[in-house]
């Protein structure tokens, strides 16, 4: 397990490849680095990508979380990004995002835009934020206590690799057939959620809530001309296509690509066209 400090934590994190270009991967809410764990020895030679997990997720440090939850802000989780890419002397990277790593990655690019070029953002959450009603916050209270509840709601962030009427309310999501490998890393990531902390299940939906209801990174969307490439899966039932549209049209440099037939986590989903993606926005750049 290697780990680094960044500021009061330390931080898990892990790298793939030993190339020039360097790609730093920051995961989405309940997750951690091994998310894009199948998909990395299909990158490029001459890539070297760095996965990092949050404050309260995979290796890290799990803080006490504050009454308001503050110390798990999107704009904490920015900061120590920041500092575990000082941690490991990264002078300038690209950025490869997952879920509410997008708004993660949007609060580093506006803090220090020099430091990055590139971004790929699968089914990003947008600097707009999202809301959680009461209901929904406590859905996330309730998957605390209950693996079948977790595993349930994690498998509609996966939905190709189910069979559709086993993802209906109240039925068990049953794996189609051939997914091999997936499975195991699937049933391995369902597991890691109950070693996140509260400030990950309850600080998640506060803060990105706070993110929507302040306006404050969407009225900042153009000043955000970082080349991205996002990509959203037709069947993601999580991310609002009406608040990619907004972001695509509001950043200068941003084009959304549209998968047919994929949920939320392509990176999971279908690993090795991830990867095609990666290495065809990545791959071959000169620095």
């Amino acid at each position: 397990m290697a780990r680094l400090q960044a500021g009061e934590v330390q931080l898990g994190w892990r790298e793939w490849g030993g190339g020039d270009v360097t790609v730093v991967f920051i995961h989405g809410n309940l997750a951690s680095k091994d998310w894009i764990g199948l998909a990395a020895p299909l990158f490029p030679i001459g890539l070297r990508v760095i996965g990092i997990d949050w404050r309260g997720c995979g290796e890290s440090d799990r803080p006490r979380a504050n009454a308001d939850y503050s110390n798990y802000s999107m704009q904490q989780h920015a900061e120590d990004m920041l500092a575990a890419l000082d941690a490991l002397d990264v002078g300038f990277c690209h950025l490869a995002t997952h879920s509410t790593g997008g708004i993660i990655a949007a609060r580093m690019l506006l803090m220090q835009p020099q430091r990055f070029g590139r971004v790929l953002a699968l089914d990003p959450v947008t600097p707009l934020g999202m809301l959680f009603n009461a209901d929904q916050i406590g859905l996330f209270r309730s998957m605390m206590a209950s693996r079948e509840l977790t595993r349930a709601v994690m498998a509609t962030a996966a939905s190709s690799l189910f069979v559709p009427e086993s993802l209906a309310p109240n039925a068990i999501p049953r794996f189609r057939e051939g997914v091999g490998e997936i499975e195991a890393l699937f049933e391995r990531i369902v597991e890691q959620t109950f070693g996140v902390s509260e400030g990950i299940w309850i600080g998640t939906p506060v803060n990105l809530t706070r993110e929507r209801e302040s306006g404050e990174l969407e009225r900042r969307m153009t000043e955000i001309r970082h080349p991205h490439l996002v990509l959203w899966g037709e069947c993601d039932g999580w991310i609002a296509p009406t608040d990619l549209r907004t972001m695509a049209a509001a950043m200068p440099d941003c084009r959304l690509v549209v998968m047919p037939s994929i949920g939320h986590s392509m990176n999971l989903e279908l690993p090795a066209l991830y990867a095609g993606y990666f290495g065809a926005w990545f791959g071959g750049l000169s620095r």
